[in-house]
């Protein structure tokens, strides 16, 4: 039986490049978004990038706990032991702090932290149970360095890195492997619209690659951090 990867925010993105990289390994994948149509999309290119792959889809907005926890029942409905968890679920509002829309923090904490916590703590003791595991958190640069612009996201991506730290830390003895992921720019659809040139901006197939190849160490060692900056320096 192949082994299992679970991803949210699998359509489009650092998520969706993910998907693509496992399943050219032999993984079948659970996934969610909020779009039915998009989640469709992606189950016809897994099935023509790797025919043998399984791919489960939920619809669910991971903004809001009952989502969340309804995705974690669907998981644990396949009846598979996770492998890998991908925390990748993640919304951008920019702003500042003094001056951002009403209710920004609590959005981007709600998707960019609470979704990855409470899945993570559904899914880990089956991976303490079974002695094994990875847990990738989908981080940002922004995790580590305050941009002007950054806001609350910037707040919500700090906080998703120490989530990571500490989990690195409580899962060492249980042979859960915990890697915090901190990609600079990358070309995703956050910036499709903005008027800078693609070759500024990491490609997704990049993180990607560098996900799989932290997997892929043997179980005695860990990449705690994937730090990836655009070449030029960042945006």
């Amino acid at each position: 039986m192949n082994k299992l990867i679970v991803v949210t925010g699998g359509t489009k993105g650092i998520g969706r490049g993910i998907i693509e990289a496992f399943v050219q390994h032999g993984f079948d994948v659970v996934t969610c978004a909020r779009s039915e149509d998009q989640l469709a999309s992606l189950k016809t290119a897994v099935s023509k990038m790797a025919p043998k792959a399984v791919v489960h889809t939920f619809k669910a907005d991971l903004s809001k706990r009952a989502e969340v926890d309804a995705f974690l029942q669907f998981v644990k409905k396949t009846g598979r032991p996770v492998d890998v968890l991908v925390n990748n679920t993640g919304v951008f509002i920019p702003g500042q702090v003094h001056t951002e829309e009403e209710g920004a923090l609590e959005t981007m904490i709600d998707t960019n932290l609470y979704s990855a916590y409470h899945l993570s703590r559904g899914i880990i003791p089956e991976m303490k149970e079974a002695g094994k595991g990875h847990i990738f958190n989908i981080c940002s640069i922004a995790s580590i360095v305050a941009y002007a612009n950054g806001g609350s996201y910037a707040i919500s991506k700090f906080a998703m890195y120490g989530m990571s730290k500490v989990l690195r830390e409580e899962m060492k003895p249980f042979g859960i492997r915990v890697s915090s992921v901190l990609p600079g720019a990358t070309f995703t659809a956050s910036w499709e619209k903005a008027d800078i040139p693609e070759e500024r901006f990491i490609p997704i197939e990049d993180v990607a690659t560098m996900v799989w190849a932290a997997y892929s160490l043997s179980p005695r060692s860990v990449v705690e951090d994937i730090l990836i900056r655009p070449q030029l320096g960042d945006i």
